[in-house]
Formats: structure tokens, C-alpha cells, sequence
């Protein structure tokens, strides 16, 4: 695998399932934790590692540039910093174009309240799972 559109449609991801996602072994990812400051995932209850969505997509890239582009660490750091500065730019566009589309209808509006529960089921399932 390793590809950002192979990521599963999920919210969090615990180190095992990043690992076959990625294809990098799990102490490969805590090394890149370190080294990274960008890839910080939070801990569950247990203090098992838990990955968004971000995480995952960042790992893959940085896989990319290490193993594809054959960047040094220090050059991938460099390239993951304008990547990033680039999307703020990009990400402030994008809301100030946002800013002048019409409210969400009663139907769109359910559809999303409903997303975000079960998004939030599936986070409490891990972080029980994980306790």
C-alpha cells in the first residue's frame, strides 16, 4: 500500500494499522516521531500510540520523500516545512472563499451531525479497546 487515497476513510489509526497502511515497520515510526516534530500522535488511555487521518497521509509522504525522492532527513524536513507553509496559504484561501457560501440545508445539516457521531463512536471504540 502507501498511498494518501489507500487510507481508509477513519479518523484514528493505532501504530500496527499504520504500519501495514504505510508499509513501515512500527519502530521506523517512532523513529520518524522523533525526528519529525509534525508527526505527534496523541495516546490513548492505555498509552498506545493513536494516529489521525493527518498523521497517516504526513508518514506516507514522508515515505515518499525518503524512499522515492532519496531526500535526506534533513532534506525532508526542509521539503515537509514548504509543503506545509505552502498549504497554510492555501488553507487561508480556501476560508476566506468558504466565507461566502450559503449555510448548510436541514437534510446536509443532519448528514453531517450524523457523520460526526459515529466518527466519535469509532473513536470511543479505540480508546476503549485500547484501555
Amino acid at each position: 500500500m502507501g498511498t494518501v487515497n489507500q487510507i481508509p476513510d477513519k479518523l484514528y489509526f493505532k501504530i500496527g494499522e499504520v504500519s501495514k497502511i504505510t508499509g513501515v515497520k512500527p519502530y521506523v515510526l517512532r523513529y520518524w516521531e522523533s525526528e519529525f516534530k509534525i508527526v505527534r500522535p496523541q495516546k490513548s488511555a492505555s498509552r498506545q500510540r493513536v494516529y489521525n487521518k493527518k498523521d497517516v497521509e504526513l508518514i506516507v509522504e514522508i515515505k515518499n520523500l525518503l524512499y522515492n525522492e532519496k531526500f535526506t532527513l534533513e532534506g525532508a524536513k526542509r521539503r515537509l516545512k514548504e509543503l506545509h507553509t505552502s498549504n497554510k496559504v492555501s488553507q487561508k484561501a480556501l476560508i476566506n472563499k468558504m466565507q461566502f457560501t450559503k449555510p448548510l440545508d436541514s437534510e446536509e445539516y443532519l448528514k453531517t451531525l450524523q457523520s460526526i457521531k459515529e466518527e466519535l463512536h469509532a473513536i470511543r471504540k479505540i480508546l476503549q479497546d485500547g484501555a
